[in-house]
């Protein structure tokens, strides 16, 4: 490797003296590091794990070709976005296009021009840095303006609770209780591969959103004391939805990708489904039922039944824990009720922490 600079350049020809040329036009600027074939470049990129700023690349090699290295290349995900000249002697514009619709950002043609060779390089880098910049920029301003989001759909959360005559503990306490059995499941083989890693903490905050709903149901219906009627239990039953078209109005301004809100309206949508079908909104059945939502709704049925309520005494953890375990493989999803009984004791300190705030 040849020069100071922290930037590499990585050239890929199978002639000695092609290479040689070029690393004398670039070294004084770049640190330059040689590959004589398609198959050492890739094991330098991958293997090695060394990522060049740039790659000048040959076409014509033994073993694969440039182009098959071009594809290796823009196929991975960290290497995508470098810059790939290709550097060759043939004069055919049916080649260029190849390259360039293949994803190549340029050419440089044999002879080498000093000139040329290191304008293209230099302004290609130069290109490369500022669409780097720009992405942290989105990144950051989009990481924002979903912060905003969250807090937001959090403050609103724990509106909707204080409206409904219970303190803003029940958004901790069920935070708290999926972030135990979440944890717990990730010992279980089967959950462990459904469960990524890198969402987990999405999957916990979005767990406090799972009544947002109930914003749009009336005051008299949400805290009536006594038992309700069949219509006014319907109208309960549509804070399901209204959660959900409340998380689709935010998703609308958001990346496709964010899990935060995807999980929050899976919750927010199916967390009073059961594993038997018979749950609301869309009877769906067993796995069809979003795992988010089988998790939520087993922590949400947990403080429910631990915590008074204005048609309700609380019950005992013991009893509550008894109650959840009867509905196994009807109610609640079997493979997530086995693991409770771990689960339980923490659970149980969990409410007994919280108790004072009820």
């Amino acid at each position: 490797m040849d020069g100071n600079n922290s930037e590499i350049i990585l050239i890929v020809d199978d002639i000695e003296i092609n290479r040689m040329i070029l690393r004398e036009m670039l070294q004084d600027e770049y640190s330059v590091i040689e590959a004589a074939c398609g198959n050492e470049a890739l094991d330098i990129l991958f293997k090695q794990e060394i990522m060049p700023t740039a790659i000048l690349l040959d076409i014509m090699m033994p073993g694969i070709d440039g182009f098959k290295v071009l594809e290796h290349i823009k196929n991975n995900e960290s290497t995508k976005n470098i810059p790939v000249l290709f550097i060759t002697a043939a004069d055919s514009d049916e080649t260029e296009s190849r390259g360039l619709t293949s994803g190549a950002a340029d050419y440089i043609t044999k002879p080498f021009n000093h000139d040329v060779v290191r304008a293209r390089v230099d302004n290609h880098i130069s290109l490369a840095r500022y669409r780097h910049k720009l992405e942290q920029l989105v990144a950051k301003k989009a990481a924002e303006v979903t912060k905003t989001y969250e807090q937001t759909l959090e403050v609103l959360a724990t509106i909707i609770e204080y409206r409904n005559l219970e303190s803003g503990a029940h958004i901790r306490r069920t935070t708290l209780l999926s972030e135990v059995l979440i944890a717990k499941l990730l010992e279980v083989d089967k959950f462990r591969a459904l469960l990524q890693s890198e969402n987990i903490p999405s999957l916990i905050k979005a767990s406090a959103l799972h009544d947002i709903g109930k914003i749009g149901i009336s005051d008299s219906i949400l805290l009536k004391p006594g038992k309700l009627t069949a219509e006014e239990f319907d109208i309960i039953k549509s804070h399901t939805g209204i959660g959900s078209h409340i998380i689709d109005s935010i998703s609308e301004t958001l990346p496709d990708n964010d899990m935060y809100l995807k999980y929050a309206k899976d919750i927010c949508h199916f967390h009073h489904e059961r594993w038997d079908g018979k749950g609301y909104p869309s009877g769906l059945k067993g796995e069809e039922i979003p795992l988010s939502a089988r998790i939520i709704s087993i922590v949400d049925v947990y403080d429910a039944l631990v915590s008074p309520r204005c048609y309700k005494n609380p019950y005992p953890h013991d009893v509550s824990v008894e109650i959840i375990m009867e509905g196994r493989g009807t109610q609640f999803d079997p493979d997530i009720i086995d693991v409770l009984p771990e689960v339980a004791k923490i659970f149980k300190n969990i409410e007994e922490s919280y108790r004072d705030e009820w």
